[in-house]
């Protein structure tokens, strides 16, 4: 077994999936030959989608469709290649639409693309050790001009604190309304951005004074997990392998990525940091963080964070989860729901 894959089983805890195909042909005129399709395909590669016609119907031509987007067109029945370069990872879509005889027929299949990279195994060094509140059910946790900010979770318990994060003093602190469980915070504009888990409610708090200026509801039918920001557009988790970019003025979800790593779907990422140009990512349950190509949604490194429990006084049966990067010292401040420690570390390979 490839290295990357006992990394993605041992640290991740992921089953890995096979392509499948759920959908077969729409109708019994035409179907889309799988039988040189592998098992996955990844974007290194290209596709070449040819036709089956078991009722030897005449073909004027063919056009083309991954995820409804026309790719190309043929004349006849000849097979059309088509690069897979500029697609998600995760199922695609397929169709093609054969014409014949003033009339029309479509043929669907599903294919999967996976990641190519193989993920390093990273290692991470305690450069400080500092107190955190063990009530704290950490959601999100974040620098925001030299202070440390952090949002927690459980209804009637969530709230945003600005804290000294040496001591561990609380300097302010903002309540969320009790019928809300709060998730990731992110600072963008001018303004705190704020989830809630699953009522669908966004909060826009003015960044210096943290006054509630207003509310909104998600557009898509999706959880709110962690929040980042790449200083233009949010970028925002939801419990699955998706990680969908936001555009902060309007709060509209305009795009996403699928993330994995090698042929496994890595589901339940949670808190969210950009660092250094890439997506540092808690995975629910798991100690470890994944390290995510921004672009292409492929792991490029995890982070195995177990040893971080030998170091509680207090061993939390909740899980790792806040990343903060601090631009001042260029390291990474990590925690955990009730956890009485906080972290702060270097990473390297």
């Amino acid at each position: 077994m490839k290295n990357y894959n006992f990394l993605t089983l041992i640290l991740l805890g992921i089953t890995l999936i096979g392509c499948g195909d759920t959908k077969k042909g729409e109708n019994s005129l035409f179907t889309i030959d799988e039988s040189a399709f592998p098992a996955h395909f990844t974007q290194k590669e290209a596709l070449t989608i040819g036709i089956l016609n078991p009722k030897s119907k005449e073909i004027d031509s063919v056009a083309y469709f991954i995820n409804d987007q026309r790719v190309g067109s043929t004349k006849g029945a000849k097979d059309f290649r088509f690069e897979l370069l500029d697609q998600k990872l995760g199922y695609q879509y397929l169709k093609a639409t054969v014409y014949f005889g003033g009339d029309s027929s479509d043929a669907t299949k599903r294919i999967e693309v996976v990641s190519d990279v193989e993920p390093k195994a990273l290692k991470f060094k305690i450069v400080n050790t500092f107190p955190h509140d063990t009530k704290s059910f950490t959601e999100g946790l974040e620098f925001h001009d030299g202070s440390l900010y952090e949002s927690t979770g459980q209804k009637g318990d969530s709230y945003i604190r600005e804290i000294d994060y040496k001591t561990g003093k609380v300097i302010r602190q903002v309540d969320l309304d009790s019928t809300y469980f709060g998730e990731g915070i992110t600072f963008i504009n001018g303004k705190l951005f704020q989830l809630s888990w699953q009522e669908k409610t966004g909060f826009i708090y003015d960044a210096k004074t943290l006054k509630l200026e207003k509310t909104f509801t998600y557009d898509k039918e999706i959880e709110g997990w962690g929040m980042t920001n790449d200083g233009k557009y949010i970028y925002q988790s939801d419990g699955t392998e998706k990680i969908w970019k936001v555009d902060p003025a309007n709060q509209k979800h305009i795009d996403y990525i699928n993330v994995y790593s090698g042929t496994s779907k890595i589901k339940a990422l949670n808190e969210l940091e950009l660092i250094n140009g890439k997506f540092f990512a808690n995975v629910f349950q798991k100690d470890a963080i994944a390290i995510i190509n921004p672009t292409s949604g492929a792991v490029e490194g995890i982070l195995n964070m177990a040893e971080l429990r030998k170091q509680l006084k207090f061993n939390s049966p909740d899980v790792l989860n806040g990343i903060a990067y601090n631009p001042q010292t260029k390291t990474i401040f990590v925690t955990g729901k009730y956890w009485d420690k906080m972290f702060e570390i270097t990473v390297s390979e």
